[in-house]
């Protein structure tokens, strides 16, 4: 009863602020001119930030139909994706980053075209589904956040870029996380190794990556002694790369019990471990008790410091699968040599061009089997013996009709 009493409130308080609250548009023009082109630009600006936004289009087209050579068309481009942007809905986000794309694809140059590819990146970031659902929205996000990061990387909004990257990597990680150990937890340690190997090694700054690791040192140790290196080697990565993590002594203990090498802690992990935990974010009661009802994933434990994959994720596949013949890492022979062959020069100064004689010897040959084809054969007729079994049937039937006949 409590909770619903919360959540109404809460919902009241959302209604309210919304409703009695102008919100500023972000890219006005301050340049004061009575000038027609300009008086529609400020008409559109006023009606959407009043929520009128249909009719802040029709002005813009307005303007933009009549005034093509205006200084305020990129302005006015821009303005059209903002108010389906605020209009929001399936539909309004849709249309908002058409024209988001269209901007960018027209004025490249433009400051404005790293904030488009921004908001492009915020309508699939707004619409990201928790760890466990749908995860198309987060690895939209994922790409227009690095398509900016990559097109624009001196922008102003690359900071804020880089850090919805890491909030979204963090959710992405914690989906495959969860598939890891759910394999783990079943027995089935060839598939949660696979998972759980290609999530530290492409997610490193993920919250959980020294839980991750753990896992998959203790799956790939169940896999049998051919698997004892990768073994160790997650548990070495945990005492190098996450020193400060709960796992360090269990992990220190693995590996003097498999008699490898304990390595010494990475000073710049060190470090930014240090900085990550004086500064992650601490859900407050608010974020706790109405997180159940919450659209998003819980990123409040992504990582606020380190550069993010800049590569898309990619499936692996399991250590315990051979190699397919010819593959990286396969045995056989891989090596193609080309060589010349000697010939001897013997047999073209000694013999003959055959090439001239060929049309003689055609010729011979041609005369020959007219010969053979007019001449009486004098060779014998061949026997039974050397007949097939049907013509030696037919032989017979031939030989008996005679004698009937005679």
């Amino acid at each position: 009863m409590m909770r619903t009493a919360v959540v109404g409130l809460l919902a009241l308080a959302l209604l309210l602020s919304s409703g009695c609250r102008r919100k500023k548009y972000e890219n006005p023009i301050t340049q004061q001119t009575e000038q027609p082109d300009k008086l529609l630009y400020d008409k559109a600006l006023r009606d959407i930030e009043k929520g009128r936004y249909e009719v802040a289009r029709l002005t813009l087209n307005t303007l933009i139909n009549t005034y093509d050579s205006s200084e305020f068309l990129a302005k006015a481009k821009l303005a059209v994706a903002d108010s389906w942007f605020r209009e929001g809905g399936t539909h309004g986000l849709a249309q908002a980053e058409a024209e988001y794309k269209d901007f960018i694809l027209f004025y490249p140059t433009l400051e404005e075209a790293a904030e488009s590819q921004e908001k492009v990146c915020m309508i699939h970031y707004r619409q990201m589904e928790k760890a466990d659902r749908d995860p198309n929205h987060a690895l939209r996000a994922e790409d227009e956040c690095r398509q900016l990061l990559v097109q624009f990387p001196n922008s102003k909004f690359a900071p804020r870029v880089a850090q919805l990257l890491r909030n979204i990597q963090e959710a992405l990680a914690e989906a495959e996380m969860r598939v890891g150990t759910f394999y783990y937890k079943k027995g089935s340690y060839p598939a949660a190794a696979n998972r759980l190997q290609a999530l530290t090694d492409h997610y490193p700054l993920y919250s959980k990556a020294d839980e991750a690791l753990w896992e998959l040192g203790e799956a790939y140790g169940r896999m049998g002694a051919r698997f004892r290196e990768k073994s160790g080697a997650a548990y070495a990565k945990i005492v190098r790369e996450y020193p400060l993590s709960a796992r360090v002594p269990d992990a220190k203990a693995k590996l003097q019990e498999m008699e490898l090498p304990v390595p010494e802690a990475d000073p710049v992990a060190l470090a930014r471990m240090k900085y990550e935990l004086e500064n992650r974010d601490r859900p407050g009661f608010m974020a706790r008790s109405t997180g159940f009802i919450r659209r998003g994933p819980d990123m409040s434990a992504a990582a606020k410091s380190g550069t993010p994959a800049m590569q898309p994720f990619r499936p692996t596949i399991p250590a315990s699968i051979p190699a397919a013949a010819g593959a990286a890492g396969s045995t056989g022979v891989t090596d193609v040599s080309i060589s010349t062959v000697a010939a001897s020069s013997s047999d073209l100064e000694s013999r003959p061009d055959a090439r001239q004689s060929a049309p003689a010897t055609a010729g011979a040959s041609t005369a020959a089997r007219d010969n053979s084809a007019s001449a009486p054969s004098s060779e014998p007729l061949p026997s039974n013996r050397s007949l097939p079994p049907a013509k030696k049937e037919k032989k017979a039937k031939a030989a008996k009709k005679e004698k009937v006949q005679k």
